[in-house]
């Protein structure tokens, strides 16, 4: 996850030293369409993948994924055109579709029932952290070295993969499920866990009898209104996500700030995403995912709605921006918790995979739209009441979300 998120992170951070280049002469509309081609790849990945990975196991699944997004930083780096580097950064979208989806399933397999939005957000911390450690390289490095040297890092994660072959478990639903069960009771033994049925223990689940059982289960009649909704949902939150992490820096940097201070809201907005979603995993556990997920986009909204107006103290610009990385980057976070929690295991990782992907229209129109209101020279301060309006979208889609009766989730 951290490899993850530090390949998402990286274009906004790179972005205000992208546009002075003069090789490429970008325009802020290019530039934006430019920051999209990844998640163009991740939409594929994300439904393909997802789904996937729920017939053939995850654990292969996600080391394919990692090494064709590290390998497709390498070549992104060495690009001589906008274009090429569009095309890598496109085909290495396709992998980290496929990333987030698996790793949520295993997580959520391999977490104690009562710890599992705690467990998640934890091992979710590695998204924000990878952002803030390409925030972090960028200030110190980026003016120095350039934009390119910041995705030569991203090759790094190939070095994880030999250690991944040999310590990563298998999901054991699927072994059981693909009548392993000899090494389903093996990992289980290590791991001091019970061998998993494979029916599914939710009497309103349709019967699931065929390899399209993740699908036809998120599509059933007990679960059909809150697809839609979470679908809603992530088509909000990705535009915060990838809108801000896309333009912050250079928005701010149109506000006046030097490129450094630029960077440092950038790590500001996903620094508090780690500690918010730590405390927001513990709340959720006690109080119910829906309930603080919902009051976290309602804030969100809010503090973005108050960046448009100047405000005189720079902590207090810090502060809001906080707010704003916990109740997008950070909520997001237990909003895939809180997805995997609510479907049947057997469709887990397929109900991740398509709300992320449908998800990934909003991740696609923010920079592109962001970027046409950078190129227009609009009022700076509609890009902060488009993003305080997605928030509040957000919040009361997760609202109208239904509540299961067997869970507090």
């Amino acid at each position: 996850m951290l490899a993850d998120g530090y390949d998402l992170g990286i274009y906004g951070a790179i972005l205000p030293a992208l546009l002075d280049d003069k090789d490429w002469v970008l325009t802020p509309a290019k530039a934006g369409v430019m920051g999209s081609y990844a998640l163009f790849g991740m939409l594929i990945g994300a439904v393909l993948v997802g789904t996937i990975t729920d017939l053939i196991g995850r654990k292969w699944t996600l080391l394919t994924c990692i090494s064709l997004f590290s390998v497709t930083m390498g070549l992104a780096a060495i690009s001589s055109t906008p274009e090429m580097f569009g095309l890598f950064r496109f085909i290495g979208g396709i992998g980290l579709g496929g990333v987030i989806p698996t790793v949520s399933a295993l997580t959520i397999e391999y977490s104690p029932v009562k710890r599992r939005s705690l467990t998640y957000a934890i091992m979710f911390t590695g998204y924000s952290f990878g952002i803030v450690l390409g925030s972090v390289a960028s200030i110190f490095m980026l003016e120095d070295y350039g934009w390119r040297i910041m995705f030569l890092l991203g090759v790094i994660p190939l070095l994880v993969v030999p250690f991944l072959i040999l310590f990563l478990p298998e999901s054991i639903s699927f072994l059981v499920e693909k009548n392993r069960i000899a090494e389903a009771e093996k990992i289980c033994k290590r791991y001091d866990l019970e061998l998993p049925k494979v029916e599914d223990n939710d009497k309103n689940s349709p019967v699931l009898k065929s390899r399209l059982d993740g699908i036809s289960t998120i599509f059933s009649a007990s679960y059909r209104r809150a697809t839609i909704l979470f679908w809603i949902t992530y088509v909000m939150s990705m535009f915060l996500i990838y809108g801000l992490n896309t333009w912050l820096p250079q928005m701010m940097r149109k506000a006046g700030y030097p490129l450094g201070s630029s960077l440092s809201f950038l790590l500001m907005l996903n620094l508090s995403a780690v500690v918010g979603v730590l405390l927001a995993g513990v709340i959720a556990d006690r109080w119910g995912s829906k309930r603080v997920i919902s009051i976290s986009y309602l804030l969100a909204a809010v503090a973005i709605a108050l960046l448009s107006i100047q405000a005189s103290s720079l902590y207090v610009v810090y502060m809001l921006v906080g707010i704003a990385g916990i109740g997008s980057v950070g909520i997001t976070q237990l909003l895939n918790a809180y997805v995997t929690k609510y479907y049947p295991s057997q469709a887990r990782a397929t109900s991740l995979g398509w709300a992320l992907g449908c998800g990934r229209i909003g991740a696609i129109s923010a920079p592109i739209l962001i970027g046409m209101f950078m190129t227009q020279n609009y009022d700076q301060a509609w890009n902060f009441y488009i993003f305080a309006i997605t928030g509040f979208v957000a919040a009361l889609a997760v609202i109208l979300i239904p509540t299961k009766d067997n869970d507090v989730i």
